[in-house]
């Protein structure tokens, strides 16, 4: 089941791109670009979703809606 999962992105003074989440403890990964940032999130929400529910921990997030807004970033 799909969920919904809300990430902060930041460009870093180093010029890296840093995800973190206020919904997901432990979400913390950084990447070159916007998608490679997104990407490794990704990866690593699924990683520790799937730890907590083989801890036994509540499913806290929201599924997803028949519709919502979701920001495209495009390069030019």
């Amino acid at each position: 089941m799909e969920r919904l999962l809300n990430i902060h992105i930041e460009k870093l003074p180093e010029g890296v791109y840093l995800a973190t989440s206020d919904e997901l403890q432990g979400l913390v990964t950084q990447g070159r670009t916007v998608a490679e940032t997104l990407e490794i999130a990704h990866d690593v929400a699924r990683k520790l979703l799937e730890a907590q529910s083989q801890n036994n921990e509540p499913d806290y997030l929201q599924p997803i809606a028949e519709q919502f807004n979701y920001p495209l970033v495009v390069s030019q």
